[in-house]
């Protein structure tokens, strides 16, 4: 390690070391740890316990032996699904409907709203010590950065995304790539530690220094893998190189398989068809194949070692003894990527050996259509493909072992669920802001009753791109695409358009979207771009 990349490491430790911890209020003993992990662009079968083939023991284990719920739903993309997990509101009312970029409206500000408490925030005020170790992505205004909404010790990567081995530029629009520690501005070198272990590194030197304290902590684990640019550690690609030669379709039909065997899906849900861009294997040269299986092995050995790392955390509560009297929950933050960033002419362009610091690439629509099995479309589309998630809870001897829920939930769901395990409620008035009223509801019921009833309609809308879900019926469309109906009990793989059928049932169903959408201040996407 050269003399920057030690001098970053260490001003890591040394600036987490000088923030001044919370005051101790009651002891740990009488609240839990929390710890909220969050992926980057994790398709719903891209874990072991989902049905991949990727080794992903960790939070396999915590599969289990806690709690699947397998129609957890988040809102499609990045900055959305953030603002949503962290305030418990939808992503429009948080003041983040699309990117950080300010759209000219309070829905579409691009930046936490003043009218939206953090979970950190709202635990802080009963004692917590409060981590955030990632990619952050909320807002670029100081109002809106972690070190100002809660968070005692923060390492953050602010934009949507960065190299796993620097912080070098990935667009040439002027656009910059910022990490943030502890509100100080921070660069990382091509000898850094690779990032999925160094935001870990960052929580488990944070976790280190409040284990002692008699109060309990809250640690917000926000990887930005595996987000491209697909980079890994050679020694992971190696373990996953030459397993997809078999190629897309059958990794699609294998997962299936294994999704209806576990019991995530029903064999009801037949697998969507292959994505209509995506060419068949078969048809591919030798050379062809070997690109395409080197980029999926990067993707999957990104995946790999981030649940290495997230064992090294779990390791790190059981060492000092609080893994018993730790809630665990693990999202991702939309569904599996379509991107295609070397046709991106904004995007800086880097050919060297895959999945270096010298390449940059991403997986593609084809293998992005493989990680959201059963499910069509991707990230930033609201058909499910785009906005399924999987969802894992554990907290011994509170959550059923190896429990499934069918339960309908979402990801404002998260705030009410963490704040009745702390014991707190809402608040009305916050920092002498009036609150917007909580979307969600918690999650508890489900800890011990796995199929709790719950009632539950909930809304997207993401450049264009837009849907809402009420008991079985989806109804859902791209921009400026006509409305699509979906019997999700028989049919979630959205493979059966109604709304030829039922149009009354089309009409109900929009009369309701755009009661919610006049509500929380979306405004036509084609008007705003």
């Amino acid at each position: 390690m050269n003399k920057k990349a030690s001098f970053w490491m260490g001003a890591i430790w040394a600036l987490a070391v000088m923030t001044p911890a919370s005051v101790p209020a009651q002891p740990a003993s009488e609240k839990p740890n929390i710890v909220l992990i969050l992926a980057d662009d994790l398709g719903f079968s891209d874990l072991g316990s989902f049905g991949s083939e990727i080794h992903t023991p960790n939070l396999d284990k915590l599969a289990h032996e806690g709690l699947r719920i397998t129609q957890f739903y988040n809102s499609g993309r990045c900055c959305p699904s953030r603002a949503a997990l962290l305030t418990g509101l939808y992503p429009h009312q948080a003041g983040v409907g699309d990117m950080v970029q300010d759209k000219g409206t309070p829905a579409y500000q691009g930046y936490l709203s003043k009218n939206s408490a953090t979970i950190a925030q709202l635990l802080k005020t009963v004692g917590y010590n409060t981590i955030v170790s990632g990619k952050w992505h909320v807002g670029l205004v100081p109002s809106a950065w972690a070190v100002n909404r809660g968070f005692d010790q923060s390492f953050t990567l602010q934009n949507n995304g960065a190299s796993y081995f620097n912080s070098e530029p990935l667009y040439n629009d002027g656009r910059t790539v910022t990490f943030q520690l502890n509100g100080r501005a921070m660069q990382r070198y091509d000898t850094s530690r690779y990032l999925t272990q160094a935001i870990t590194d960052f929580a488990l030197h944070s976790i280190d220094r409040v284990k002692d304290q008699p109060n309990p902590f809250f640690l917000y684990l926000a990887y930005n893998a595996p987000h491209w640019p697909i980079q890994a550690l050679p020694e992971d690609i190696a373990r996953y190189k030459g397993k997809y030669l078999q190629g897309w379709d059958a990794l699609r039909e294998a997962r299936y398989r294994k999704l209806v065997s576990s019991g995530i899906i029903q064999k009801e849900w037949k697998l969507s068809p292959r994505y209509e861009k995506a060419p068949g294997w078969n048809a591919l040269s030798a050379a062809e194949k070997e690109q395409w299986d080197t980029r999926m092995a990067i993707y999957a050995a990104m995946i790999d070692r981030m649940d290495q790392c997230i064992g090294q955390v779990l390791d790190k509560l059981k060492a000092f003894g609080r893994d018993r009297n730790t809630l665990v929950i693990f999202i991702s933050d939309n569904g599996g990527s379509g991107d295609t960033v070397r046709e991106w002419s904004y995007v800086i362009q880097k050919n060297g050996e895959p999945g270096s610091v010298k390449a940059i690439d991403s997986y593609d629509p084809p293998w992005g259509n493989a990680s959201n099995t059963p499910f069509k479309l991707f990230k930033k589309n609201t058909h499910e493909g785009g906005i399924a998630s999987p969802f894992i809870a554990w907290f011994p001897g509170k959550i059923k072992a190896n429990a499934l829920s069918t339960q309908v939930s979402h990801i404002t769901d998260i705030m009410p669920t963490i704040l009745e395990t702390a014991g707190l409620h809402y608040p009305e008035v916050f920092g002498n802001e009036n609150l917007t009223p909580l979307v969600g509801t918690s999650l508890t019921p489900l800890f011990q009753n796995p199929q709790a009833t719950r009632s539950k309609t909930i809304f997207w809308e993401h450049e264009g791109s837009r849907a809402i879900r009420k008991a079985d019926w989806k109804l859902v469309a791209e921009i400026n695409q006509p409305w699509e109906l979906y019997d999700l009990k028989t049919d979630r793989s959205e493979n059966h358009n109604l709304a030829v059928r039922y149009p009354r049932k089309v009409k109900e169903l929009e009369k309701e979207y755009l009661e919610w959408a006049a509500k929380v201040g979306v405004v036509d996407w084609n008007t705003i771009k």
